[in-house]
């Protein structure tokens, strides 16, 4: 496969590869919060919360290794489509759940319907990661800035859907929230399928399942990287402290209950945006146009252990609070936000080092194994999310966050320029 990124058909592909992500990470983050808020007030403990999203983290792992080969042998397009319309029969799905079912039984469907929901989203993602190395153009920071601007640009909309999702439970429920997402979300299908233009490979018939696995030392260790990255950012994000500021904020009744959602989903919303904004920002914050890769190969170490001293303080203010507190609730809305900022440099920087590594015949391949090694981070941090919370409160919860960006940093700093 060889960039298309000189000719026009190639910025119509990237838009309209965005697009389609945009309108499925907006569903995904509704559906997100749906759950958790959803079976938080049916009285699922913190640790039954975190099973619900189990299967889709590992779902995820499995998609994003075989991903990368489907799409290498028969294209990026057909792996888009492919996430796309397994999200919506996950959506309407979710739907057929009976609320007269036990705890156990409503647990392990939607267990299954979430890990439909995974295979979808990393089908989806894979897809737009690696159209943007085929895609962008090559000079003057052209990769940086347009990897930066589609991560970046999808958190903003997941962090939309956040607040969509909260703002739905609390106004037409559960049933009526999913299905209206499928609904959209099948009419995006339709549209994409009409109108995508040419741009995108379309794949390698000879190509094996074996090619998946990276020969390359950068791309491996960043990998490995990127599973304590986000364990550390899903350890508190999941369930930890969405929890915390229910118990926080919803005083038992029926409309403190609907408000407690629309903060929480604010919140949520807010630092998603946030994250998404400094993200699409990041080759501007750090200046990459005038910056080598092996420059920027560096910067990322210095970033990781930046990004530690955040939830090392929290840790130290949850410890000196022993309990709720106000001044605890603002200083954590604060050190979160802090967090999502020094985090999106961190995550837009390891976005853009994994397509610098790779060659764009391996593209597919070496992203998504990449994102597999981001879904068991991303696994890991929900099932310490519950387990920390429910064991230890903010303390532990924070303290594991802490220790898992501190061995980020320490793998990021094995890197080599290339």
């Amino acid at each position: 496969m060889t960039a298309t990124n000189t000719r026009p058909e190639g910025l119509s592909a990237y838009i309209a590869v965005t697009a389609a992500y945009w309108a499925f990470m907006l569903t995904d983050g509704a559906l997100r919060m749906l759950v958790l808020l959803h079976f938080h007030t049916l009285g699922f403990s913190p640790v039954q919360l975190a099973y619900l999203f189990v299967l889709y983290e590992i779902a995820g792992m499995v998609t994003n290794l075989c991903a990368g080969w489907i799409a290498a042998r028969f294209g990026l397009t057909a792996t888009l489509y492919a996430g796309l319309g397994i999200q919506v029969l996950a959506l309407l799905a979710l739907t057929q759940l009976d609320p007269a079912w036990t705890v156990g039984l409503s647990v392990a469907y939607v267990m299954v319907v979430q890990g439909a929901s995974g295979v979808a989203k990393d089908l989806a993602k894979m897809s737009s990661k690696s159209a943007v190395k085929l895609l962008a153009p090559a000079q003057d920071g052209g990769l940086f800035r347009w990897v930066a601007l589609l991560t970046g640009s999808k958190n903003a909309v997941k962090g939309l859907g956040f607040l969509a999702g909260a703002g739905m439970l609390a106004t037409i429920g559960f049933t009526g929230a999913v299905l209206g997402m499928a609904a959209v979300l099948a009419v995006i299908l339709i549209a994409v399928l009409i109108a995508m233009p040419p741009g995108l490979p379309r794949g390698r018939r000879g190509t094996k399942f074996s090619e998946v696995f990276s020969k390359s030392a950068n791309v491996n260790w960043l990998s490995a990287a990127r599973v304590f990255l986000f364990g550390a950012r899903d350890v508190w994000f999941v369930v930890g402290i969405p929890i915390y500021f229910y118990a926080v904020l919803s005083d038992g009744t029926t409309d403190g209950n609907r408000a407690a959602f629309f903060m929480i989903g604010s919140f949520m919303a807010v630092w998603v945006i946030l994250y998404g904004m400094v993200q699409a920002a990041s080759p501007r914050l750090l200046r990459a146009a005038q910056r080598s890769e092996a420059n920027l190969t560096l910067a990322a170490r210095g970033w990781g252990w930046t990004l530690a001293a955040v939830p090392a303080v929290l840790t130290v203010a949850a410890l000196v609070a022993g309990g709720p507190q106000t001044w605890l609730t603002v200083t954590l809305v604060a050190g979160l936000l802090a967090f999502g900022g020094v985090f999106a440099i961190n995550s837009a920087l390891h976005s853009y080092l994994i397509l610098a590594f790779t060659k764009a015949e391996r593209v597919t391949m070496d992203v998504g194994f990449y994102y597999m090694a981001n879904a068991a981070g991303r696994l890991l941090g929900t099932v310490l999310s519950g387990l920390t919370y429910q064991l230890g409160g903010l303390s532990l919860m924070l303290g594991v966050a802490t220790v898992m960006v501190g061995l980020s940093a320490v793998i990021t700093g094995r890197l080599r320029p290339a």
